[in-house]
């Protein structure tokens, strides 16, 4: 797999699943390098007659293959949403601002109908049972501020008076001044005359025609963000979550979240609903929850996958469990220490839809209402998507040749793979990595992988580390793994305690202990999987990791010198300016690292730059609002200040996802000077000198000694 074959790598977003089970849509996107940006469109496929029948009721395997085919042609539609009828899809497309629209089309093709022009866009929108009405979130600005006057450059905007701990998110930028709001639209037909403008008249346009066939109705305006949203059972209203932004005189970070019951009435143009009254709130801060995302029952119970943050802030491996609210109150359906949760949420008659991290892999669970488990779609993939109809179920998911497959199962059959994007990948060439399991230096199990080149080796061998730290690799397609084997060297990569997928006991375990177990974890990785396979060069060996990954890095490197070269990219490197530049500052190190002055220290990759003697990349990005662009740089300077032989790489218009969902051609320019970088520690005689000490400079569990 060479950078560019990252246009290969096509992925399916949650199908919406037809309610009698004969048809769904999914969304199909990839990176474009000549269009720079993801690009994508709707796709239909329509079920055998089998698998349709299952909507209904139980049923066999599929006897006839499904065909997909593409229904819109726009350049990034994504989202799609079928309403209650299965008539009409509702989605996400860019408008002439590259901003993007709700739009609704004709579940059997056809022109979309453009229903929003927000300013800022819109986030996905969910319809209401009756199929009148789309709910949505969008972005408020500020009177006075993007764009909202015409004309008004932003160096030109007034000043931003923040009085509270949060004022900036990743993706985002500055937040206070463009809060996320909900909103109701009706669904209007997209079977009625298109709207025409008015030819210019001598007298002037006789009338005015809008630009979209319906206003939007503003249902909140609270100076919170809200996220999760979902219309109650009858549709007489929209439940959202909202976490509001803590008041002038807060010292701390509050995650715990409300839930808010909005009324959505008759809709007048603009204002509210002329019968809401009031908004009612179900579950405030108070009730100790932080809800991730929720669902409707039919009988009016909300479902809701929620935490429950320690003092509001504890945010170390979330205790994340499903949870019933009705109306006795909010009752807990399973065990966080037993069983790993993740979203989304999706109503499956009496039972609900989610997912589960387990070693890599991600499952889906069925979840009935007295909280018994039963699983859905198991093996060697990762789940991310999904719908059900009667017995049917459909899941988007990726796996270790594949971007994106859409899976279908009905009962207790074998799951059916109805569309698999992966042939050209395939083609281009994979590798299949080799998992391991090893028992490390305190006899505390370490796991993950290796992927090695074809031919006898020996291969120069990188060490991967993940960032998070509570999240994991996995054994879905890894473009970085595949890169880098295709140019000719090893990888190994894992999950070591802090890590997600394993129980929240080792995800907890690096709490106050960074550089800790976590780092004997991924030395111990390496060294099992040098001693497992010869092919592996234990005399050239790399070190490279993003965000968490990034400070793991700058850590090792800064106490184990055995490395002739490291990549650190979006680090968590200092956590002192970190709490006053991340998005996440307020508590992310507080939770994390402590308090103390000296545990602090104690754990800061930055303090013990000066120990460092292996040639660095830094990597960052401009817009980096998680690990901002003054971790790289202040650790830059501190590694050319210690005599390090350092570089780095800064990339404009970039936040902290540029690997994941950056512009294609940085992804492309990144892979490229990694690669160089790499070809350079190993083929260069300017950094033969970073070894002459022996393989071990000393122990990356122990605290070193501090910068000179």
């Amino acid at each position: 797999m060479q950078p560019y074959d990252i246009e290969l790598m096509t992925s399916l977003s949650r199908p919406s699943l037809a309610s009698d089970g004969s048809f769904a849509i999914y969304a199909a996107s990839r990176p474009d390098c000549r269009a720079n940006r993801t690009v994508g469109q709707l796709w239909r496929i329509d079920l055998a007659p089998d698998l349709a029948a299952a909507g209904a009721t139980a049923a066999g395997p599929a006897t006839a293959e499904p065909v997909a085919r593409r229904l819109t042609r726009g350049i990034d539609d994504t989202a799609p949403q079928l309403s209650p009828d299965g008539t009409t899809i509702a989605f996400l497309r860019p408008d002439s601002r590259g901003r993007p629209q709700v739009h609704l089309v004709d579940a059997r093709g056809g022109e979309p109908l453009q229903v929003t022009d927000q300013l800022l866009g819109t986030g996905p929108a969910a319809w209401t049972p009756d199929g009148s009405r789309l709910v949505f979130t969008a972005r408020v600005a500020e009177p006075g501020r993007y764009g909202t006057v015409d004309g008004l450059e932003p160096g030109a905007e007034s000043p931003r008076r923040i009085t509270g701990l949060r004022w900036h998110a990743n993706g985002v930028g500055f937040s206070t001044d463009r809060l996320t709001q909900v909103f109701v639209v009706e669904a209007s037909s997209v079977g009625d005359q298109p709207l025409y403008a008015a030819a210019p008249h001598p007298g002037g346009p006789l009338v005015t025609t809008p630009s979209i066939p319906a206003q939007v109705t503003q249902l909140t305006s609270a100076f919170a963000e809200h996220t999760a949203i979902a219309p109650t059972a009858d549709g007489t209203a929209v439940l959202a979550v909202r976490e509001a932004y803590e008041g002038p005189g807060a010292a701390r970070r509050d995650l715990r979240t409300a839930l808010v019951r909005l009324p959505v009435g008759d809709l007048p143009v603009g204002g509210l609903p002329t019968d809401s009254g009031e908004e009612s709130v179900l579950l405030s801060p108070e009730d100790g929850l932080r809800i991730q995302d929720l669902t409707v029952l039919a009988d009016g119970t909300i479902a809701m996958l929620a935490s429950q943050p320690g003092a509001g802030r504890d945010s170390v491996a979330p205790d994340v469990a499903l949870w019933l609210l009705g109306a006795d109150g909010p009752r807990r359906l399973t065990d966080p220490e037993s069983l790993e949760l993740t979203g989304p949420i999706v109503t499956h008659g009496e039972s609900v839809l989610v997912a589960s991290p387990h070693r890599g892999r991600v499952h889906l669970l069925r979840i009935d209402r007295a909280g018994a488990v039963s699983r859905v779609l198991d093996g060697d993939l990762e789940v991310h998507g999904w719908d059900a109809a009667g017995d049917l179920v459909l899941a988007a998911a990726t796996t270790a040749d594949s971007a994106g497959v859409l899976l279908a199962r009905t009962g207790h059959g074998a799951p059916d793979t109805l569309v698999d994007t992966g042939a050209d990948l395939r083609d281009a060439g994979l590798v299949r990595p080799r998992e391991l399991e090893l028992e490390g230096r305190s006899g505390y199990p370490v796991h993950g992988w290796s992927a090695v080149p074809e031919g006898p080796g020996p291969f120069p061998t990188l060490l991967l580390i993940h960032g998070g730290p509570h999240a994991f690799y996995g054994v879905g397609v890894f473009d970085e793994v595949q890169t880098l084997v295709a140019a000719g060297y090893a990888v190994v990569y894992g999950n070591p305690r802090g890590s997600a997928g394993y129980g929240r006991a080792h995800g907890r375990a690096v709490r106050g202990s960074f550089g800790t177990v976590d780092a004997e974890d991924v030395i111990d990785l390496l060294e099992g999987a040098l001693a497992a396979d010869e092919r592996l060069d234990a005399q050239r060996l790399g070190i490279l990791g993003g965000s968490y990954g990034g400070y793991l890095t700058a850590w090792i490197i800064a106490h184990d010198h055995r490395f002739r070269g490291a990549i650190v990219e979006r680090g968590f490197l200092d956590p002192l300016s970190f709490q006053g530049t991340s998005d996440i500052g307020s508590y992310f190190g507080d939770e994390y690292l402590g308090t103390d002055p000296e545990a602090i220290a104690r754990q800061s990759a930055f303090g013990h730059a000066g120990s460092v003697r292996t040639p660095t990349l830094v990597i960052h990005s401009e817009e980096d609002h998680r690990c901002p662009l003054e971790q790289g740089t202040r650790y830059y300077t501190a590694l050319r200040r210690a005599g390090v032989e350092a570089e780095m790489l800064i990339f404009p218009g970039e936040d902290h996802e540029l690997t994941r969902s950056g512009r294609p051609r940085h992804r492309v320019e990144r892979f490229d000077a990694v690669l160089e970088w790499w070809e350079r520690v190993f083929g260069s005689a300017e950094f033969s000198s970073a070894t002459e000490e022996g393989p071990r400079g000393g122990d990356p569990t122990t605290s070193g000694p501090s910068p000179s």
